[in-house]
């Protein structure tokens, strides 16, 4: 009764983390606080970068069709240096330039961050969060993504570099940041999304060793219950937000952020 009591406490990790990392109301936040509302603790990084790469399937089946597309053209102006295809590999370059500052601060100061996963820093940071959601609910930008640059890319890199502390929403900083320089909903959100995709590749590979390292022979169900948990919830999560920013409704989890981090610093 007790392995299955754990095995249930894993599917709601994956389930948890799978619907809130797509949404601006930061997936490892919700993480810390439900591990501590659940009474599971999970030390080091591995169970996270696990579900985390499960989130980055379902981004990679959603947009598979824009990273044929930017694959296809990119290696084509590579080739041929046809004007045509110039802007999605600029597009490319301006993705691997924003992934620079995350990967260079995840090593550098990959401990630190991890003794800032406590539920009073997550309740401060889901805060902050909610008024980066409050400040562009109304925004409507213009840039689409052959009007990008390399400050853009910079901008919106250090944004999801700054996310990696727990209860900064990733999405929600990389969003809030595109649509301050001026970036279209969809350009943003198209941003955001496929910046993740090198993010949590490196973080995966980085990884491998600490996750062989584990004792998979006691960890390996309630693992694979969470990695498959997180896959489904991601890929609802993610077309469901995408229907949201396509209405402009970034305020409702602006208020979500005040309400959760409020409570957090409250009672937990």
């Amino acid at each position: 009764m007790q392995d299955l009591w754990m095995l249930i406490k894993y599917l709601f990790l994956g389930i948890f983390q799978g619907f809130t990392e797509p949404i601006p109301i930061s997936s490892s936040g919700h993480l810390v606080i439900l591990q501590d509302l659940i009474d599971l603790r999970l030390e080091g990084l591995e169970f996270e970068v696990l579900v985390n790469f499960a989130s980055l399937i379902a981004v990679l089946i959603i947009y598979r069709a824009d990273i044929v597309r930017l694959v296809r053209n990119g290696i084509g102006y590579i080739i041929t240096k046809d004007s045509r295809q110039k802007d999605e590999f600029d597009f490319i370059i301006y993705l691997i330039v924003g992934t620079i500052p995350a990967g260079v601060l995840g090593i550098l100061l990959g401990d630190a961050i991890e003794g800032l996963k406590t539920v009073q820093t997550v309740g401060i940071t889901l805060i902050i969060t909610g008024f980066a959601l409050w400040i562009i609910r109304n925004l409507r930008g213009r840039k689409s993504e052959g009007q990008l640059s390399w400050k853009d890319a910079i901008i919106v890199g250090i944004a999801q570099a700054i996310a990696l502390i727990p209860g900064i929403s990733r999405s929600g900083a990389t969003i809030v940041a595109a649509m301050l320089l001026g970036m279209k909903q969809q350009t943003a959100l198209r941003f955001s999304f496929l910046l993740y995709i090198p993010v949590s590749l490196g973080t995966m590979l980085l990884s491998v060793d600490d996750l062989l390292n584990q004792n998979l022979s006691e960890l390996w169900l309630g693992y694979t219950i969470a990695f498959i948990a997180s896959v489904i919830a991601s890929y609802l999560s993610l077309k469901w937000f995408m229907n949201i920013m396509a209405r402009g409704n970034l305020k409702y989890f602006a208020f979500y952020c005040f309400i959760v981090g409020a409570l957090v610093l409250i009672f937990l």
